[in-house]
């Protein structure tokens, strides 16, 4: 069965419920479905693999959790997640043989990250997701930093913070019995191992 877009022109709450019933067919008929969809949200929670294309191209075929968490290049990180991956420009570099992300004044450790290869100094780009950040929760992590909040962004259950991590934009996610003010200092922290690292002329992960 091959559906092209079926939802797209559906209103939010019906297109919820149509999901949950294509899904139900497809365990139903044991049937091989090709789904067209340029919604992550549909993709993640239908497919048993994703492939996600490019000009044609397929970038990354793999099942859903892992494209989400492994993604193989930039575009594929940014194109799934909402909020969208934090992406931070800075470079790769090897102090006393351990490796470290640095942009600014921040170093980020990246002893617990595994690269895909031994990687080379240079210039990369750092990413990681907004639920994979902790806030306010104190000492204990690989990597914690303090910031200023700039933007509070209530969304009900949750809670989108940003603030500024090495000059550049950062946004956690938090849940909304713990949102704070605008100008609050705050303090972030997060393991490496749970972020992707990308080189900076190829988009492809390190």
């Amino acid at each position: 069965f091959l559906f092209d877009e079926p939802l797209s022109n559906l209103d939010a709450k019906l297109r919820s419920e149509l999901r949950v019933e294509i899904k139900l067919l497809h365990r139903k008929l044991e049937n091989t479905m090709i789904y067209v969809t340029h919604d992550q949200i549909e993709a993640m929670t239908l497919a048993d693999r994703i492939a996600v294309m490019r000009g044609g191209v397929i970038q990354q075929l793999d099942a859903p959790q892992t494209i989400y968490n492994r993604p193989v290049n930039r575009f594929v990180a940014g194109f799934l997640g909402s909020p969208a991956m934090n992406f931070i420009d800075g470079s790769l570099e090897k102090d006393n043989g351990n490796w470290h992300f640095a942009v600014e004044d921040v170093r980020i450790p990246l002893g617990t990250y595994a690269f895909e290869k031994e990687p080379a100094p240079g210039p990369a780009v750092f990413g990681i997701r907004p639920e994979h950040v902790a806030f306010n929760s104190g000492a204990g992590w690989p990597f914690s930093a303090t910031a200023n909040v700039e933007v509070v962004e209530p969304m009900g259950s949750d809670t989108l913070v940003w603030l500024k991590l090495g000059g550049q934009n950062f946004t956690v996610r938090v849940t909304s019995e713990r949102t704070p003010s605008n100008a609050d200092s705050v303090s972030i922290g997060f393991d490496p191992m749970r972020a992707s690292l990308f080189d900076a002329q190829s988009g492809n992960r390190l």
